[in-house]
Order: C-alpha cells, then structure tokens, then sequence
C-alpha cells in the first residue's frame, strides 16, 4: 500500500467539535490556526482520493460545515484537493 505526505489544512464553524476528530486521526502534526488546524502527517492507502474522502468524512461526520484542503504527495507527485473535488496533479518538488 502507498504512503502519503499530508499537508492540509481544516477550516470549521466549529473548531471544537472537530478537534477530537483531528487529534485522533492525527496524534501529531497538527498546529491549531485561526479558523481551524494545520496538518502535516504520513498515511498509507490506497489512493489519495480514498484517504482524502475518509478523513473529510470523519471530520463532517462531527461538523457539517468543515473544509479541507490537502494536498497528498507519494511517488513523486503531488495531488491536490478542495473538499472532495480534485484541483489537479504535479510532479513534487
């Protein structure tokens, strides 16, 4: 299965609902902002899409209105995410 680098970013309505979600989907990495949290983390799956639909998932399952962009990185090259929809590949670098 793949590895991926993380670095994404959360925004809510609600930051502390979605908290306990981050801090156990992501015991380290994660750096609180303004809006939301920063996150860098390693995670293995099958594809990018996959690990980014089941991480936004979890996080709406809490609040309905949270937001993510991420971009997930394995293989030399980068995928980029706003919500579920994909905003495209590069190589990484």
């Amino acid at each position: 299965m793949p590895s991926f680098h993380l670095v994404a970013d959360v925004s809510s309505d609600n930051p502390e609902r979605v908290r306990p979600v981050v801090t156990r989907l992501f015991p380290t990495g994660v750096t609180e902002t303004p809006g939301g949290f920063h996150i860098e983390a390693d995670l293995t799956g099958d594809s990018a899409r996959d690990l980014n639909r089941e991480v936004l998932s979890a996080l709406r399952t809490e609040e309905k209105r949270t937001r993510l962009r991420a971009a997930w990185t394995s293989g030399g090259t980068t995928e980029r995410f706003f919500d579920y929809v994909t905003k495209g590949s590069r190589p990484a670098g």
